[in-house]
This record gives structure tokens, C-alpha cells and sequence, in this order.
């Protein structure tokens, strides 16, 4: 007598908990269909505009992150290197060359969830365009390691994954259809212990 209805509710709780949790699933798997790739840089351009797509749109409200305008900025993340393995925080990486066309930019290294990773107290946690050192030539190379490295260091902790991310703010870039033709700068392994 029990048994038919405690299966009708076993199916019902097994239905809602997966629809459920494939969609939050989803929501944090995706930031959204349209990437561009350049390197080891990816960009969603279209993720903050009104023609995003419901993934794009449901992962930002979700985050409550603030948005950019297509005009105001472009936000470009690499999780992997030049070589297309994945960026480890055992080794030391080297990001070599000029940033496109911006008024400003930052870089700082996050994890997955995008959430800025803190180093330990006064170790050199992101870099921007007025901050960083450069070359006669206005390039500039910045070290991405665990270890202390000479000249621009970016710290990053041993024990946390990461990901790069390169905010590029009032830029033609973003608002350009020329967005594939830019150059990002490089991102190479230089070792790893």
C-alpha cells in the first residue's frame, strides 16, 4: 500500500534534483556560447550586451558581478599556455609583449570561479598599465610563479589552480568587429619544479 506512493515520490525527487542540478551545473560550466580565442586568451564579447545568450546572461546574474559595455571594456582569461596545457601553479610562466589598444588594463591571476586569488601579505597580486615595468620599445614581460622572480612578478599560490585574466578598459577593441585581427601578448612556460 505504501510502496506505489513512495516510489511516485522517489521518481518526483529524482526528476527535480536532476533537472536541477544540471542546470546549475550548466550555469557554472558555461560563460556562454560565442567565445573568441586568440592564443591562449578567450573573450566573450557579446556576454554583457543585450545579445547574450541565456547561459551568458544566467552566469553573470548568477555571479552579480558587474557588467561592462561593449564600449566600456573586454575581458579576456587563459587557462592554458601557448602549448595549450593547462596553466599549473608549480610552474613559473612568462607573458611577453604588448596589450591591444586600451586606456587602461589589469591583469591579475583567479581562480575558477573568477574570484581574484590573494598571495600572501605584500606579495605583488596584479599588474596594470600604469604599474607595470617596460621595455625601450613599450613591451614589457611579467612572470607569472609561486617563486619570487626579478622584474615584474605576478604571485600566485602554490596550492590553488588558476587562471589569468586581462581586463582591457575603454578599448576600440571591444566595440570593433576587427576583434580577431588584434594581437594578445604571448604566454609561455618558462619552467617547473
Amino acid at each position: 500500500m505504501l510502496r506505489l506512493p513512495f516510489l511516485v515520490a522517489l521518481a518526483l525527487l529524482t526528476a527535480f534534483g536532476l533537472g536541477i542540478g544540471s542546470a546549475v551545473g550548466m550555469l557554472d560550466a558555461s560563460s556562454g556560447f560565442g567565445a573568441i580565442r586568440l592564443g591562449p586568451w578567450a573573450a566573450f564579447p557579446e556576454a554583457q550586451t543585450s545579445a547574450a545568450d541565456p547561459y551568458a546572461r544566467s552566469h553573470r546574474a548568477r555571479a552579480g558581478k558587474l557588467l561592462l559595455a561593449t564600449a566600456e571594456g573586454l575581458q579576456f582569461q587563459a587557462d592554458v599556455d601557448e602549448d595549450g596545457a593547462r596553466l599549473s601553479p608549480r610552474c613559473t610562466y612568462a607573458m611577453d609583449g604588448l596589450t591591444p589598444p586600451a586606456r587602461f588594463w589589469t591583469l591579475y591571476a583567479a581562480n575558477r570561479d573568477m574570484e581574484p586569488l590573494m598571495p600572501a601579505e605584500n606579495l605583488p597580486a596584479a599588474f596594470n598599465a600604469w604599474n607595470v615595468l617596460r621595455r625601450p620599445d613599450g613591451s614589457f614581460r611579467v612572470l607569472i610563479s609561486a617563486e619570487a622572480q626579478p622584474g615584474n612578478w605576478l604571485a600566485i599560490r602554490r596550492d590553488t589552480a588558476f587562471r589569468l585574466v586581462l581586463t582591457l578598459l575603454d578599448t576600440p577593441t571591444a566595440g570593433s568587429s576587427g576583434v580577431l585581427e588584434i594581437k594578445m601578448p604571448k604566454l609561455t612556460r618558462v619552467s617547473c619544479s
